[in-house]
């Protein structure tokens, strides 16, 4: 008949009050931060969680005879000859703090003490023996026990910190559901009719009872009154109604509309002359004079533009002075221009002259003021003087190319004006370009013939010139109202020279692979032999090092001299790619006028093999090209239906070796020699199973 009152204080001493008096005081050992504090009447016993993050317990009995919080002064002896030291009942090693010791005892379900800890939450018998713990994948911030309806479990409320509320029977997730605040104490509580209530305390004072439920429907739905149906007002009416429905979803208030004239319009000019001063910006080309080309912008505004962001694109390895420019609200019939400059920055040619400019801005309407999201692009062309200039042709070289035309050939002062000396009556039918790089090209012209060949020592350098030539003889033909001119090419395919760089491509990817490893492999040796090390430096009594030091410190130069190593193989293995690409181009271009090959079967050729803009370690353009020639191989060149049933593997993986690549890429040009063509609207059922790479 008698309330007994517990006190736990910050320094660790529990004071037992008996109604207003106090009792006794007890210091708990090797105490630091006061855990979470309950009593068990079962045990007659008080459970906390102490700051060796372990769950102890001591008796009442025990604290009551144990030495007194006033006496402490005594010193060590007298304590173990006194025999009234305080001891623990049982200890659990929990191995986290505790935010709450709950204990429990149900009729139909065993006493037990529920200790709700950082990332567990853990069920333990009077003895302190685990009944079961759940691993929690959230911060708790509070839980309540109560009783199951199933016999012999216990139900849990536990609140997180992510505003849930979750409810578990024993360890088994039975619901989940969102509270409005991150509550700091739960309980439940029957009020008046309604059981079953739940009690939520927020951080900031909120009091908070809810139930697990749905509100039940007043609703009733009314007697309907028979009458006849006029057919006529449902009409009129039904007409109104569309009317309106009409008019509320016009979408001239929410998209500006769509005028012939566009609302902002961006215009790239690019100088006709390279910069009389190099504008170029730690370049690494190692040419005496790295020569850059000025490219003016204009942006002309014809309503009001908000936010307008110019981003200039040019690929690697060319680079612009300054890349993004963001500007000032554009009012109506404005215009802002910007000048920059592109040059060479790596030591490699770019497998493109092209560049792109690309504005995004928004235009405000009556119902979104923020603005509707809108682009304006436009490409432009860059000289060829940029990555190379005039030098004496060769006779000799490793790669030859011959184009075909229909019309006599046009003498080089016409064409390459910006190459040829007109002084020199020899550069009329010859000329020589000598790259930035150190790699020369010779271009000739037949005095008899309607041809002209190309001629380097690299397969890969003769891109550029001959879609230069290409280019240039069409813009020649154009300004003469000639109609008819074609280009043709009736040589052999350089697919082994193809391959070659295929194969050098595909090992500095496969280096790169090799480098990685070892560099995982050295990193953790090198973190071993640093633990090694740290454990010896902590010892009281160090031991000797053992040439742990000289390990480490070689450990280190092996980890240092594998990341340039695998810089430098990061380096080849982009010069490897721009190469490759070059060549890809050129193999696509004499496909294409081998086959004479429309516009849309291009697009569908430089799909195929040109389907990356750059490599990763994830995807590669191995793997890439093989599953798109594949896809062609069984859909549109497919020689029987047993070759279209075979399905293709969805997953790009890299592979072991380039064997199947090269062998499909021969197999293509086969087929397209015998007739093939290229179209992506097959009737194969296979097309749509499988995936178009690019």
């Amino acid at each position: 008949g008698r309330d007994l009152i517990c006190i736990q204080s910050m320094d660790g001493m529990l004071m037992l009050f008996e109604q207003e008096s106090y009792a006794f005081g007890r210091f708990l050992p090797g105490f630091l931060l006061p855990g979470p504090l309950t009593y068990s009447s079962r045990t007659d016993s008080f459970i906390t969680v102490s700051s060796c993050r372990q769950v102890e317990s001591y008796k009442y009995q025990v604290l009551a005879f144990a030495t007194d919080a006033d006496e402490r002064q005594e010193t060590e002896q007298q304590k173990l000859s006194s025999g009234k030291r305080l001891a623990v009942d049982w200890v659990l090693n929990i191995g986290e703090q505790a935010l709450d010791i709950c204990v429990v005892s149900f009729n139909q379900a065993v006493s037990s003490v529920f200790v709700l800890g950082e990332r567990n939450f853990f069920c333990l018998k009077d003895n302190g023996q685990i009944r079961f713990m759940k691993k929690l994948d959230y911060s708790p911030s509070c839980f309540i026990p109560y009783c199951s309806v199933k016999e012999g479990t216990i139900n849990t409320l536990i609140g997180n910190h992510s505003k849930m509320l979750n409810v578990y029977q024993d360890v088994t997730l039975k619901w989940a559901t969102q509270l409005p605040h991150v509550p700091v104490s739960v309980k439940v509580a029957n009020l008046q009719d309604l059981k079953g209530v739940i009690v939520t305390l927020s951080d900031d004072g909120h009091l908070q009872c809810s139930y697990l439920g749905t509100d039940p429907s007043l609703f009733q739905a009314p007697t309907v009154d028979s009458r006849e149906i006029n057919y006529e007002e449902f009409d009129t009416e039904m007409k109104e109604l569309q009317k309106i429905i009409k008019e509320a979803t016009k979408t001239e208030d929410i998209l500006p509309k769509s005028e012939k004239h566009r609302d902002l319009i961006v215009t790239a000019e690019v100088s006709p002359d390279l910069d009389a001063q190099s504008q170029a910006i730690d370049s690494e080309v190692k040419a005496e004079a790295v020569p850059s080309v000025t490219v003016k912008i204009t942006i002309q505004s014809r309503v009001t533009a908000q936010k307008p962001i110019l981003a200039v694109c040019v690929q690697a390895p060319l680079a612009v002075t300054c890349d993004q420019f963001v500007f000032d609200d554009l009012e109506p019939d404005s215009s802002e221009t910007v000048v920059l400059s592109v040059f060479l920055k790596r030591n490699c040619s770019p497998s493109e002259l092209e560049g792109n400019c690309l504005v995004s801005y928004n235009i405000p309407t009556d119902l979104n003021p923020e603005g509707i999201l809108k682009v304006a692009q436009c490409n432009f062309r860059l000289p060829l003087r940029l990555i190379c200039f005039p030098a004496q042709p060769s006779k000799a070289a490793n790669h030859k190319l011959t184009i075909d035309t229909n019309k006599p050939p046009v003498s080089f002062v016409t064409i390459f004006p910006d190459f040829v000396d007109p002084s020199e009556d020899d550069q009329a039918n010859v000329l020589g370009f000598q790259f930035l790089t150190g790699s020369k090209t010779t271009l000739l012209a037949s005095k008899t013939s309607q041809r002209y060949r190309i001629q380097s020592d690299q397969l890969e350098d003769l891109w550029l010139i001959t879609k230069e030539l290409t280019l240039r003889l069409e813009e020649h033909f154009k300004k003469q109202n000639c109609k008819d001119f074609a280009c043709t090419f009736s040589g052999s395919i350089p697919l082994q020279e193809y391959f070659e760089l295929i194969d050098q491509h595909f090992e500095l990817r496969l280096n790169a692979e090799k480098f990685q490893e070892l560099l995982s492999e050295r990193a953790v040796q090198f973190r071993a032999i640093e633990r090694r090390l740290l454990t010896r430096f902590k010892d009281k009594t160090p031991a000797p090092l053992q040439h742990l030091d000289t390990l480490l410190e070689g450990t280190f130069r092996e980890v240092i001299a594998l990341a340039d190593a695998a810089e430098e193989n990061q380096a080849n293995v982009f010069q490897a790619f721009t190469k490759l690409k070059s060549a890809t181009h050129l193999v696509i271009m004499l496909i294409s006028l081998w086959q004479k090959l429309s516009p849309d079967q291009v697009a569908i050729l430089e799909a195929t093999f040109l389907p990356l803009a750059e490599d990763t370690p994830e995807l590669g353009w191995e793997e890439t090209v093989d599953a798109a020639v594949s896809y062609l191989l069984r859909t549109c060149l497919s020689k029987s239906s047993k070759e279209q049933a075979l399905t293709l593997s969805s997953q790009l993986c890299v592979p072991k070796d380039t064997n199947r690549l090269k062998k499909n890429i021969t197999l293509f040009c086969d087929r397209l020699a015998k007739g093939g063509r290229l179209s992506l609207s097959t009737e194969s059922a296979t097309q749509e199973a499988a995936v178009m790479p690019g």
